[in-house]
């Protein structure tokens, strides 16, 4: 259930940062285009960040071991980034 709500986190960040590259991108329909493809690209090193914090709390405080966490981090990274990947793509 922890794995699904961070996953849901990631999508909701994606979402902020779509927004926040659309709020930004100006008048014209090209430049909000451009915009949100900035937007998902700068998406991706965020959410790595703190997907990176989930594996260390994971593996500090929850008492799993790296091998254990990281197939999980694989998954909670991958699977927003994989979306922000694909708007990129269709934007740019």
């Amino acid at each position: 259930m922890h794995t699904a709500m961070v996953v849901l986190g990631g999508f909701l960040l994606l979402v902020i940062c779509l927004l926040a590259g659309r709020l930004t991108g100006g008048a014209g329909a090209a430049l909000v285009t451009k915009t949100m493809a900035v937007a998902a690209l700068i998406f991706i090193p965020i959410w790595l960040g703190a997907a990176l914090v989930n594996l260390w709390i994971g593996a500090s405080r929850a008492g799993y071991s790296l091998a254990e966490e990281f197939p999980i981090f694989l998954a909670v990274f991958a699977i927003p980034a994989i979306a922000a990947a694909l708007i990129w793509w269709k934007f740019s």
